[in-house]
Formats: structure tokens, sequence, C-alpha cells
């Protein structure tokens, strides 16, 4: 009875999208026609996402006691995600070594889709290494920031928005306590919204289910067998690895106690944007100070991707394997490595950065442009279970983000404070 209490609202969401996903499964394509439910929903969350995004970040930034444990806070930030990362290559690799995920692949099947990689690449805008970098951080206009496809950017201005209230100081307070204000009001917002979650969500997933399912021929089954048994591998014991790390047994238990939200929301959307304001949420719950979590969370959307680093290893070692070269020398090996990494973790911040990612992909191996067809169906194939690893990472990053900067039995004991506070 205490577990139905406490994640009711999450087993509700569980057994909507496990209904929707069984009738998508039933119907077919045909299931496409409650799409627009889903969208609904995602529409609405899609709208809050860029003043909560704002508010959050510049809030906690500017309420933050001094700019020494900002410094200390980006630091952290940085050195778990490419840790993470690196580990999510490194059993990506391990995986495809052990299970060729090319074995039994039907070439004929795959020669179907490859016409629709060359007009993808001729759309493809081949901007230059310094401007594509000033695309990543900054927008040319103010009003472009207002979308959640500038995400990256908005959060850099928002960080320096935060950072100029908490210089200004005492003259700043108004504003420094209205961005505080405006936060929770956003929140309160999200919740709103999450009262029609388990049905729009429930057809959302239908119709993915639906449409999803003829996709995978018998040359992608493998693949994505193959994926979901290192996503398993991954969610169940890194997760649990990270936890422990975080904080010892405590944290372990505590991390898994409020993951089952994030996990149902992240498999359902398929989106690591609509996951922010439940991850802020969740992390709050786990024992995470405000300042890292509204930091840790926004950041780790954009830039901390172990699914798709994971997902990178795949699409590599597929094209490596469909075309008879080598991927098991030790120099293959640490390029795979070193390639997933950039795709996964670093082509992410980029506007367009999938599509860059994978053209990456092909440039470095000299694959054919047609290629590109086959990497992108596998992209479709492991979007669910790619941003559950990186949008409920992004959770548990912020527990080991909190450990660097705040101690030892920090979270056990912001958890107890929280529970008393409840």
């Amino acid at each position: 009875m205490e577990l139905l209490k406490n994640h009711k609202s999450s087993i509700v969401l569980l057994v909507s999208v496990i209904l929707g996903g069984t009738l998508g499964a039933l119907i077919g394509p045909k299931a496409a026609i409650v799409e627009p439910l889903g969208n609904l929903f995602l529409n609405l969350m899609f709208t809050v996402i860029v003043p909560l995004v704002f508010f959050s970040v510049a809030s906690s930034i500017a309420n933050m006691a001094s700019m020494k444990r900002l410094g200390k806070i980006m630091l952290s930030v940085f050195i778990v995600f490419t840790f993470t990362a690196l580990i999510a290559a490194i059993i990506g690799v391990a995986g495809a070594l052990i299970i060729n995920p090319t074995k039994g692949v039907n070439s004929e099947n795959i020669q179907k889709i490859l016409v629709q990689g060359v007009n993808e690449i001729q759309n493809t805008n081949n901007t230059g290494v310094l401007q594509q970098f000033v695309n990543t951080f900054t927008v040319s206009d103010f009003v472009s920031l207002f979308s959640r496809k500038n995400m990256l950017q908005l959060i850099v201005f928002s960080i320096l928005f935060g950072f100029s209230t908490a210089i200004v100081g005492e003259k700043s307070k108004t504003i420094a306590n209205f961005l505080d204000s405006a936060s929770k009001v956003m929140m309160e917002m999200v919740n709103i919204v999450m009262y029609i979650a388990p049905i729009c969500l429930g057809c959302y997933f239908a119709s993915v289910i639906g449409q999803l399912g003829p996709q995978i021929l018998e040359g992608y089954a493998r693949v994505f067998i193959l994926y979901l048994m290192l996503s398993v591998i991954y969610y169940f014991g890194m997760f649990t690895v990270y936890a422990f790390m975080a904080d010892g047994k405590s944290a372990v238990k505590i991390f898994w106690k409020n993951a089952l939200a994030p996990s149902i929301t992240a498999l359902a959307t398929c989106s690591s944007a609509a996951c922010i304001p439940i991850n802020l949420e969740s992390t709050k719950k786990m024992g995470v100070s405000k300042d890292i979590a509204e930091t840790v969370i926004p950041l780790g959307a954009n830039i901390h991707k172990d699914g798709s680093v994971i997902g990178g290893v795949m699409k590599i070692t597929f094209l490596l394997g469909l075309l008879g070269k080598d991927m098991t020398s030790f120099k293959s090996i640490i390029t795979i490595i070193f390639v997933s990494y950039l795709v996964g973790a670093v082509m992410g911040a980029i506007p367009g950065g999938g599509m860059i990612g994978e053209i990456l992909i092909l440039n470095i191996y000299g694959f054919p442009p047609e290629s590109l067809a086959i990497i992108a169906v596998i992209s479709t194939i492991i979007d669910a279970p790619a941003t559950l690893l990186n949008s409920t990472g992004n959770t548990v990053c912020a527990m080991l983000v909190t450990r660097l900067v705040e101690g030892k039995k920090y979270i056990l004991n912001k958890f107890k404070a929280n529970l008393n506070n409840f």
C-alpha cells in the first residue's frame, strides 16, 4: 500500500504506456491516428521548457552563494559527464565485439533503404569549424533564444544572466527573487500539464510502436536486441555503480526510489528536453541541492548522452561489419571509442548535431554517402532506450556532481531533511 501511495502517478503513467504500446503492436501503423493526442502533451511541455530552463538556470546562479561554487560545479559536471560517456563507449564496444551486430544481416533489405541517404547528406549544411562553434553556443538574434532547438544557447544566455545578476549583488535582489519565484511557477505549470500525461503518452507510445514495428527488418533486429541488452546492463548496472559512488548504499536506495518517473517519461517521449521538468523534480527528491540540479539537468539534456554514445558504437560497428572491415585491433577499438564519444557526447550539443555526427562517422571511416540511411534507421529503432540512458543518466550524474561538490553523506542528509519537510 505504501508503494502504491508513494508511486501512484508513476504507476499510472507506466500502465498507460504499456497499454499504449500493446495497442500499437496490435493495430500497427493505423495507431498513428491517436498520435495528435500525444503531440498535445509534448507541445504543452515543449512550450514550458524554454522559460523553465531560463528561470531555473538563471535563478540557481543568481542566488548562488559564491562564484567559486559555480566554478566547482561546472568542473565537476565536466569530469562526471566525460567519465560516464567514456564508460558507455567502452561497454558498447565490448558488447559489439562479443556479439557481432551484423551477423545474419540481410543486405538486400538494407539496400532498399540506401537511396534515402543521398538527399539527406545533400541537405546538410557544411559550415566551417569556427562558424559551427559559434552556432553551437550563440544565436544571431535574441528572439531565436526562445526555441527548444536552441536550448544550449539559451543555457549559455541564462548562465550569463544569472552570473551578471549575482555580480550586481544587493541592487539586483529583486531580480534574483523574481527568477526564483518564476522558476517555482513554471514547475507548478509542469505539474498541471502532467495531469494529462497518462492518456497523451499512452496514445503517443501506441503510435510510435505501431509505426516502428515494420521498420525493424531482419537486418536491424540483431542491432536492436544487442542495444537493448547493453541498455539493461548500463541502466541497472552502471547507474547503480554511479549511485554507490555518489554516497554509498544509501544513495543507491535513494536513486532507485526516485528513478521510475524519469525513466517512464524518457521511454514514452523519446526526448531528453521533455524530461527536464521531471528530472529536476526527481533529483531534488534524491537529495541533490537546488543549484546543482538546476545546472546539471538542463546541461545534461544537451551534452550528456551516454545512450547516444553506445548508439554511435552500434552505428560504426554495424557499417564496419557490413563492409567486412576489421574492428578487433587495438587501433580500431580506440578509434571506435573516440569517434562514438564525439558523436554521442560532443555532437549532441551542436544544432543538427545528430546528422553531423553521422556524417562524421562516414567521413572518418570513408564509408559511402549512401550509408547515412543505414545508420539513420538505427537511430530510429534505438531512440527509446537511448533516451532512457541519456535522460535518466542525468539524474544519477547530478548525484555524482553533488558528491564532488558537497562531499560525503550530503545526499543522505538532504534526503532525510526533504522527508521531514514533506
